[in-house]
């Protein structure tokens, strides 16, 4: 699909993705890099990382990968150091790498649960800390008036609650908090906006394979708004938004890209009962207010009264 933006957006940017090789996290590589950026990505798997490297040079992109795990802080440290070393400065940082699995509670050990929290919130929290350094305003390579900006890659599964997956709600709700504290100390302190994205289902990710049988996505569709599964595109879309000039007023917000899929449920009485049961009420409505005096309907909707009065009319609307 081809991209609203124009290819220089993110011209002279530096990008640094965790979880950047794979799904999700190559997607938004691979369209930085279109998009005028030099990007370095982290993973764990060396080969997984080579593979990605390989095919944004193949397209053209300035790419560098590192193999590291952001659980670790040494590793976050050399990571950082290491890109700054390579491209001369740092102006976007995307925290997608990420942990997941299904999990009844009664079946998950408190090391399971601390793993997902590992990677997803302290992973995240850590490499933002070690990152301050190189994306705040004066940083090596950067303008002294200007700071350089921060996405982390949450989740929906926290506004409600989701089945199997109290880790991952536990740890996405920690992001979005991470989210919003910092952009309001360090969006005032040194400049950096902070921004989060959080995708619903997206067709053809890792996530999906491992959480969503094909079988469950064929149900899944039939509730959501848009009928369908979202795409690594459109994440990468809402990534390019924030991370460049166009989202520059836009500081401590997660923006949901899941089609209204959070919002929804089950449609309990179909479209045309509640058409046919509008119209009775309002009928019943214009009936029994036919021939009553102006005076009266005023004192009917006026003072103290007025809810009470037109809560009896409604009731005696709904018994009919």
């Amino acid at each position: 699909m081809e991209s609203p933006f124009k290819p220089e957006i993110l011209k002279g940017k530096v990008a640094l993705l965790t979880g950047g090789g794979s799904g999700i996290g190559y997607e938004i590589s691979a369209q930085f890099g279109k998009h005028g950026a030099s990007v370095a990505i982290v993973g764990r798997r060396k080969q997984v990382l080579d593979a990605a490297v390989f095919s944004l040079l193949a397209m053209g992109i300035q790419a560098i990968g590192f193999v590291g795990d952001v659980r670790k802080r040494e590793d976050a440290v050399r990571v950082l150091q290491s890109t700054v070393q390579h491209f001369g400065r740092l102006d976007i940082l995307v925290n997608a790498a990420a942990g997941n699995f299904l999990a009844s509670p009664e079946d998950l050990s408190p090391n399971g649960f601390r793993t997902v929290l590992d990677t997803d919130s302290v992973g995240t929290y850590t490499m933002c800390h070690e990152a301050l350094k190189y994306l705040k305003k004066g940083a090596p390579g950067r303008d002294p008036s200007t700071g350089g900006v921060i996405l982390n890659i949450s989740a929906t599964l926290h506004y409600t609650a989701s089945w199997y997956q109290i880790h991952a709600s536990a740890a996405k709700a920690a992001v979005d908090s991470i989210t919003r504290s910092l952009a309001l100390e360090w969006g005032t302190d040194y400049d950096i906006r902070v921004n989060g994205i959080a995708p619903g289902p997206i067709e053809g990710t890792p996530g999906m394979r491992k959480l969503a049988p094909n079988e469950m996505t064929g149900k899944a569709r039939d509730v959501m708004p848009l009928f369908k599964l979202g795409e690594k595109w459109d994440i990468a879309m809402a990534a390019l938004y924030l991370a460049s000039d166009a989202g520059n007023y836009v500081n401590g917000t997660t923006l949901v890209v899941d089609g209204g899929l959070w919002l929804s449920h089950p449609r309990y009485i179909p479209k045309e009962e509640v058409k046919q049961l509008s119209r009775v009420v309002e009928k019943k409505s214009r009936d029994d207010l036919t021939g009553v005096p102006t005076s009266k309907l005023k004192e009917m909707t006026e003072g103290e009264g007025e809810r009470d009065k037109m809560g009896k009319m409604l009731r005696g609307f709904i018994k009919h």
